[in-house]
């Protein structure tokens, strides 16, 4: 990890040569359309380089339009901009997954992105649904897909320049080690809900010793309970520093090797989430130690289903 005195710069190295992502990146989960535009161009402007999409957001083209308003306006270029978005679950075979992909660079108004995830490692019975389901209402998955085969075209999408890295998400690590075991090109980031409350300590080892990126959604808790920012530790070392809790949980998310993904609609909120600095040691320590709850507020990883992502209606 390359230090900072500001941990906004912070980069992290990617795996196979594809250059450093932005510890500090914008997850540009909103579904309102006008809010999405008008909060991805404020982390622009504030700074922010690294901007997270998927398909399932469905709100690409939205992304697509504030990124292209900010080149214009000079706010920042393509090459220094980071662009990650996600394979869906319904796009797990391999026939369909160049076509996603391209798919996602026609509404996003880009040639190529950075980054280029799976999803879930679960696949979906494939078709226009995104949550296809079966007669009992439960999720219809696809059992002539192995995630290897979907691994397997990922790997062409970069032979074919359409993304620098690939990588999972929301996936445990018996699974990613199953993908890093046959990978010809290894997976560069693995993004995973990831918080003081599920810092997820050996997922984080086995990413670090692997040159992999551990890319933690909902660093703060989306908000739900128990919250995280009320914890009693994590007050205390804020109070004794003079910061929010936001900025002390995004702190330590950076301080110990992974990246982070923030979203909000509100402007203040969006540069404070930005503008995080070292914590001490003593306070690192203090979180590790000290703080009691444990707690999942995703099911993701064990049914495919985000738990964050409203379904259109």
């Amino acid at each position: 990890m390359q230090p900072a005195e500001h941990l906004y710069e912070t980069t992290l190295p990617l795996a196979t040569g594809a250059g450093t992502l932005p510890a500090v990146g914008f997850g540009t989960l909103i579904r309102d359309p006008v809010a999405a535009r008008k909060a991805i161009r404020v982390a622009l402007e504030t700074g922010f380089r690294h901007l997270d999409c998927a398909e399932l957001y469905r709100n690409e083209d939205v992304v697509g339009q504030a990124m292209r308003e900010a080149f214009e306006a000079g706010t920042v270029k393509r090459e220094d901009l980071f662009v990650t978005t996600k394979l869906w679950n319904n796009n797990h075979r391999p026939e369909r997954v160049g076509p996603a992909l391209e798919a996602s660079l026609k509404r996003l108004q880009l040639d190529y992105v950075d980054g280029y995830l799976v999803h879930t490692p679960y696949a979906f019975q494939p078709g226009d649904e995104q949550y296809p389901t079966d007669e009992n209402g439960q999720p219809a998955y696809d059992r002539e897909v192995t995630l290897v085969e979907t691994w397997r075209a990922m790997e062409r999408l970069v032979d074919e320049g359409k993304c620098r890295f690939i990588g999972l998400s929301d996936i445990r690590l018996e699974r990613l080690k199953e993908i890093v075991a046959v990978a010809r090109i290894m997976p560069a980031v693995v993004q995973v809900e990831c918080h003081p409350y599920l810092p997820e300590w050996e997922l984080l080892e086995f990413c670090q010793a692997h040159g992999i990126v551990l890319l933690a959604f909902a660093p703060l808790g989306h908000g739900m309970e128990p919250r995280i920012t009320d914890d009693p530790v994590i007050r205390a070392i804020a109070q004794r520093l003079d910061r929010t809790p936001a900025q002390v949980a995004l702190a330590w998310a950076v301080q110990r090797g992974s990246a982070l993904l923030t979203t909000s609609t509100n402007p203040d909120h969006i540069r404070e989430n930005f503008a995080i600095s070292p914590l001490p040691e003593d306070a690192m320590q203090e979180m590790r130690s000290d703080i009691e709850t444990t707690f999942r507020l995703n099911a993701v990883v064990d049914t495919g289903v985000p738990g964050f992502v409203p379904k259109a209606g």
